[in-house]
């Protein structure tokens, strides 16, 4: 009988550890800069733009959002990880727990304050759930399926489909302003300073330590699109 060893156990631990703690904190994060009204990235001002058009919390219409677009990985032949699984299965449910809990700032100093916080706190979040290597999320992974069935180029598609949710959740009433642009200068150098620092090694492990089916390298180096 084979016995996991000490340090394949504790990579396993540490790995969803990790996922979990991550997709909570990235809840936790986008509630932040929702809160501070100053701008959010694409996918969140589609989805505030179908919550005020619906009445559907925006928790459950992140939920919806993400298994529409995980559905979309069939025709890319895209296997999802755990990881993504549970990225659209979790980040909607801790949003509306937490949202109800945050107060919007006055001042305008404060809500950029906030949303600087909601930021760092996201680009920690992401470095966290995609370094434990259990799958990217399921709009990474729409993008990077998508140059791996069709050779398009992971930019196009990310700018393409990311300005396209933008203008739709604009014209349904999301926040676009001052704050989604930051969010398109400022997260993918930042998560590029976190991922490197909390990626878990690899090893083989019992409980999947491998790299996640569907997950490459592709996938976790990729900046993350709102989840």
């Amino acid at each position: 009988m084979t016995t996991a060893r000490p340090d394949s156990r504790r990579i396993a631990v540490r790995r969803w550890g990790q996922l979990l703690l991550g997709l909570f904190l990235f809840g936790v994060a986008v509630s932040l800069m929702i809160r501070a009204e100053i701008g959010l990235d694409p996918w969140t001002v589609f989805a505030q733009g179908l919550e005020k058009q619906t009445g559907v919390s925006i928790g459950v219409v992140v939920v919806l959002l993400g298994a529409g677009v995980l559905l979309l990985w069939i025709p890319l032949r895209q296997r999802p990880g755990i990881g993504t699984v549970l990225n659209v299965l979790l980040i909607g449910p801790v949003m509306d727990l937490v949202l109800p809990l945050i107060a919007t700032p006055e001042p305008l100093w404060g809500r950029i304050l906030l949303f600087g916080g909601g930021l760092l706190l996201l680009s920690i979040a992401t470095g966290l759930y995609i370094g434990a290597r259990f799958g990217p999320g399921p709009r990474d992974g729409l993008m990077t399926g998508a140059h791996a069935r069709f050779g398009w180029a992971i930019w196009k598609v990310r700018t393409g489909v990311e300005l396209t949710v933008l203008a739709i959740g604009w014209l349904l009433g999301g926040t676009v302003g001052v704050g989604t642009v930051a969010f398109a200068l400022l997260i993918g150098p930042m998560v590029g300073q976190t991922l490197p620092r909390l990626r878990v090694p690899e090893a083989v492990d019992p409980a999947g330590a491998g790299t996640a089916p569907g997950a490459t390298d592709a996938d976790t180096d990729e900046a993350p699109t709102g989840g």
